[in-house]
Order: structure tokens, then sequence, then C-alpha cells
């Protein structure tokens, strides 16, 4: 297998330098995005007539039937190749003969290679963004099959308050959805074409980068071309938005996992995101939740890698930048498959309402509203908070509810209380009478609800 840049060397690489150097084991995946900005290339030489239109036309056809090949899957990549820069060369060549050794005219494996990968991230974030989307869907879906369910939620993982399930849900959707900001944000500068930029100072034959540009789709061209070839802000930018969005779903993870425990047994999660265990018959193990848990550790470390291989180095390309591919790749594929796996989640995801019911009876959770009840009766904030909590703890201590106190038992602790303060004691009042833009009251959730139903769908 020759090389792009074998004429100068008197002999041949070491073996275990080759294996060691050589990068097609992990960038077959820009194939596509290879031929893909050959072919851009070679119309834009052809138009400038810095290559005859025949040479153009047989280069364009050959790397189109090589797309076909690759997008079929019926390319072999050649293990042996140095890179797939390469390998898509010498490929082309079998095909159309010496006419494939005027692709690389005004360009450099410099600027091809953050062409490729721009490309690459282009696609790929606009996939993740579709999955996230379907995640959403499949969130708001379950959210509104049980959009009654009452549950409690917590702070310290200790019972706080109640809320909707829905409300819940819709906090994920929430989280998600500015994970998809995120990721558009970066689109925003990483849409700059750099083919053209060469080695890292240009050229001086006529090259179009305007006409490459509009042909590939970019919203702009790149200004300088030693940031051209040397930037990987683009990577760090993508990796940083899937880093959180990991974290969101790991998050989310958390949740179901604890929820699908014996001592809470709120949700029943479908058999086949579940294990069993070696020794113990009974068990039914959420491991692709713990899994996907895990997993995210590896999006943060892929990020970190990335930062920490570009902070030394000095400007333009140094070989180093060959490794920010493997974290890139990776991060991408696991951020996929996670959103991918907690759709199924979700769209399977059975909630058990008896096995939550005792969760919310407890009167404590329903302090936050006594209080309430006092500071509307021109309680002072600090007065309410321990007239409240001294009726918890005797209630606590002596093992009574408070909705058993008698009207003499509750003025005791305030006289500002009347019977109709037992009203408050009940799960279902205590959501509806939530006030607040973005509560959990049923009228505001339910709006949320036919929000995200709506938008989407676009």
């Amino acid at each position: 297998m020759s090389k792009f840049w074998g004429s100068r060397f008197e002999g041949s690489t070491d073996s275990l330098a080759d294996k060691f150097s050589f990068s097609i084991s992990y960038d077959y995946r820009l194939a596509k995005y290879d031929c893909i900005g050959g072919i851009a290339h070679a119309k834009m030489l052809g138009q400038c007539k810095i290559i005859s239109s025949k040479d153009a036309a047989q280069i364009t056809s050959g790397l189109q039937k090589l797309l076909k090949q690759i997008e079929k899957g019926n390319f072999k990549y050649n293990p042996k190749a140095e890179d797939i820069h390469t390998n898509i060369q010498e490929e082309l060549k079998k095909l159309i003969g010496e006419a494939a050794d005027k692709l690389h005219t005004a360009r450099s494996r410099n600027d091809l290679i953050v062409l490729d990968i721009k490309l690459y991230c282009l696609d790929q974030i606009e996939q993740i963004k579709t999955l996230i989307q379907q995640l959403q869907k499949a969130i708001v879906v379950f959210a509104s099959k049980n959009k009654d369910v009452i549950i409690p939620a917590y702070t310290h993982l200790q019972a706080a308050q109640v809320v909707l399930l829905a409300h819940h849900m819709l906090a994920y959707v929430e989280m998600l959805e500015r994970d998809k900001t995120r990721l558009k944000d970066a689109v925003k500068r990483m849409d700059a074409n750099p083919l053209g930029s060469c080695a890292l100072s240009g050229t001086s034959l006529a090259i179009d980068r305007s006409l490459t540009t509009k042909l590939l789709g970019f919203a702009m061209t790149t200004a300088n071309s030693m940031d051209s070839v040397s930037d990987r802000d683009f990577i760090v930018e993508t990796l940083s938005a899937i880093a959180i969005a990991g974290m969101h779903c790991s998050r989310i993870a958390e949740d179901m996992i604890i929820w699908a425990t014996n001592e809470f047994n709120f949700v029943n999660i479908d058999w086949s995101l579940c294990t069993g265990s070696s020794i113990m018959p009974h068990k039914k193990n959420p491991d692709i939740l713990e899994l996907i848990r895990g997993e995210t550790a590896k999006l943060y470390s892929n990020l970190s890698e990335v930062l920490v291989l570009l902070k030394g180095l000095s400007l333009t390309y140094n070989r180093d930048l060959q490794l920010d591919k493997p974290p890139l790749f990776e991060s991408i594929e696991k951020m996929q498959d996670i959103l991918q796996l907690l759709t199924k989640l979700f769209t399977g995801l059975k909630i058990n309402q008896q096995k939550i019911q005792p969760h919310i009876q407890n009167e404590s959770l329903f302090s936050v509203d006594i209080m309430d009840y006092l500071i509307n009766k021109n309680v002072s904030y600090r007065q309410a908070h321990d007239t409240v909590g001294r009726m918890i703890k005797e209630c606590l201590d002596k093992g009574k509810k408070l909705s058993d106190l008698s009207l003499a038992e509750l003025r005791k602790f305030h006289s500002k209380f009347e019977l109709d303060v037992k009203k408050l004691l009940k799960p279902e009042v205590s959501v509806k009478i939530k006030k607040s833009i973005g509560s959990t009251n049923p009228n505001f959730v339910q709006k949320q609800l036919n929000r995200w139903k709506k938008t989407l769908t676009k």
C-alpha cells in the first residue's frame, strides 16, 4: 500500500511504527464523507480549469461509485492502508486509473481530515437530535397516559412534597431540550468549510473555495487557513454537549433504578431491559440502566481526553490530532445507543399506582401547604415555619396524624387555625392549590403536555 508522502523517503517505515501510527482501524467511519468532500473538490477543480473537465468527471463518477458501495455496506476497507484517505485514493485509482492522482490537487490531508470530521459531526449531530426528540416524545406519551398519578418528590432522597408524575417527567423533557439547543449551537460554529486551506498557508492555484462551500452545503468558508487546519473546537463542543446530555440520561436512569427497587416499587421496567442473577433466580436487575449510568463516565473522560490532547499543541497541525477521533466516535455512538435504549424504556414502562399510594399519604408532605395557609392569614413566614414544625414534631413523637387533631389542639399551635386546614392534607388537593407558573398544578401540567406534543411533532 503506497502512502501520500512516500517519495521523499529512502526506505520503508518500521512495521511497528506503521501499526502504531495507522488510523484506518477507526477512521474508516469517515469513508462516506471523504468521498463527498472529494466529489465537491473535483467539481471545483474542473470548473476552475485546474484539471480537465474530463478528469473531473472521471474522478466524480469514480467517487460516486465508491460512495454507493460504502452506503450499501459493500466497501471493503484495507486494514493495511495508512488511513481512510489513502484507502479511498487507492480504490479510486483502481476504478479510473491515472486521473485519480489529480484529486489531491490543491488540498492536504490537513484540511481534508478537518472537512471529513466536520461533515461527520454535522451528520451525526442531526441523528442525535432526532434521537433526543424521539426520547422526548416517548416521555410525553408516558406522562400523558399517567397524567393523574401523584408521586412523592424528593430532596436529599428524602420525601419532600407531592407532585404529578407528569410534572416529574416533563422535567426530563426540559433537560433534553437544552441538550438539543447545545448541539444546535455547536453546529453554528462548526458550519464552515475548511477545504482549500491545504497544509496551512493556502495555495497559489486559482481555486474557488466559495464553490466547494456551496457544493458541500456549508454556511460559510473559514477565514484563516492556519486556524482551519488546527481547529478542533468543534470536536470539544460536540463532546461537551454529549457529555452533558449523557449526564441527564444518567440521572434519568438513576431515578428509574431507584423507583424499580422493592423498597419503592413505583415502576415496572420491561423484562427486555433487565437481566437475571447467576445465583439468585428471583432477581430482576435493571442492568441496562446501570450500564447507561456507567457508560456516561466514558463521555466525560472522552471530553477530558481531547481537551488534554489539545492543551499543549502549537499551531498548526500535529500528529497528536489524529487521536481526536477515537473519543469522538465512541461518544457519538454511545450517546446514540443510550438515547435509543431510554426511548425503549419509557415505551414499555409501567406504573405501580397501588404501590405509590402509601407513599403519598404521609401528612408531613403537606407541611408547606399548611405554612402557606397561615401566611394567607397574615402570619409571618418565620412564625408559620416554627408553628408547623412544632405541630409535626408533636404528632410524630406521639404517633398522631395531623388530620386527627381537634380544633382546640390545632389552636394550641396557632390561634389562626380553623378546621378547614385539614382539607389540605390530601395529595390531590396539594397539587391543585399550586398557583405559580411552572408548578405541578394539573392545569399548568396539562398545558405543558399540550405544548410539548405540538412542539415535538413539528
